[in-house]
């Protein structure tokens, strides 16, 4: 298999690589990992007139750690940050997800920001990003903007970003004291896409209580499905709370579709068994975050 023609740029500065995305328009694709654009490329189902390789950025290729959280650049490998100690501390819900991300082969080339911007509904970043809240940082000839994560993922390998855009960075807001997360999936064989995956944040008050308990999910459809689950959760002690029933009310707000992979039955059933497990497993890590 080989890719349509097109025209290709190496640019060596942010600003030539976001004018040739100008130029190119809505017919231009940017080059980082290429780990979901080659095979797009090869199989015929992208045929861009123009490629922007942007490798030689090397001022994306960043994976800043701060108080409010985990700001990764376009360049960065999903392996990188998945070895950034920093990272974890600060939000271990991205570098649980990173470690269900295909296999080293793929995380040592693709990269964080460019797996965003494919937008796959069945990938898990996009799940992760969205259950944070978090953002995406675009670029244009026309300046900066910010994009959050729930106007970002607007259907099946489709984003917010605009033709000329480059998506110079992603934003994961790290947890507090006493938040906890965990991340699930099931596949059929290890690195496959998840038939169902879940993503959960849960923070406790003062009082060790629930204050807030949400899951994201991939792979059940077109986009990520976020679900604020607080309110069943009864804002409870972790070890009180009825976790079975959160997760039977989230499995009945989930609403996905059969394809040649499951059928939507058996993906909302697997919906509720991770839910009530990774639900289980955040909570017990806000108990432990929150230690003194």
């Amino acid at each position: 298999m080989k890719p349509p023609p097109f025209a290709y740029h190496a640019p060596r500065a942010l600003a030539e690589a976001v004018g040739a995305l100008a130029e190119a328009g809505p017919d231009g694709k940017v080059l980082a990992g290429g780990q979901s654009l080659i095979p797009l490329l090869n199989m015929r189902l992208a045929a861009p007139a123009r490629i922007v390789d942007i490798n030689r950025l090397t001022e994306l290729d960043t994976v800043e750690v701060t108080e409010r959280g985990v700001r990764v650049g376009a360049l960065a490998r999903h392996s990188r940050v998945l070895r950034s100690i920093e990272a974890a501390r600060a939000q271990p819900l991205l570098t649980d997800a990173l470690r269900h991300v295909a296999h080293p082969v793929v995380r040592n080339r693709g990269t964080v920001v460019g797996s965003l911007a494919h937008a796959d509904p069945a990938a898990e970043l996009p799940a992760v990003l969205a259950v944070l809240g978090g953002s995406v940082d675009a670029m244009s000839a026309g300046g900066r903007r910010t994009i959050p994560a729930d106007a970002f993922f607007t259907g099946p390998l489709e984003s917010a970003l605009r033709p000329g855009e480059l998506a110079v960075s992603a934003f994961f807001p790290g947890l507090p004291p006493y938040g906890g997360a965990a991340f699930g999936e099931v596949t059929r064989r290890h690195g496959d896409y998840a038939l169902v995956g879940v993503a959960a944040v849960v923070v406790l008050d003062d009082d060790l209580r629930v204050a807030s308990a949400r899951a994201g999910y991939l792979s059940v459809g077109a986009t990520p499905l976020v679900l604020d689950l607080t309110e069943a959760a009864g804002r409870r002690s972790p070890g009180s709370c009825d976790w079975a029933a959160v997760a039977a009310h989230a499995e009945s707000l989930v609403d996905p579709e059969t394809d040649i992979h499951a059928g939507a039955d058996y993906r909302r059933h697997l919906a509720g068994v991770l839910t009530e497990r990774v639900l289980r497993a955040a909570a017990a890590n806000a108990l432990e975050r929150g230690e003194p």
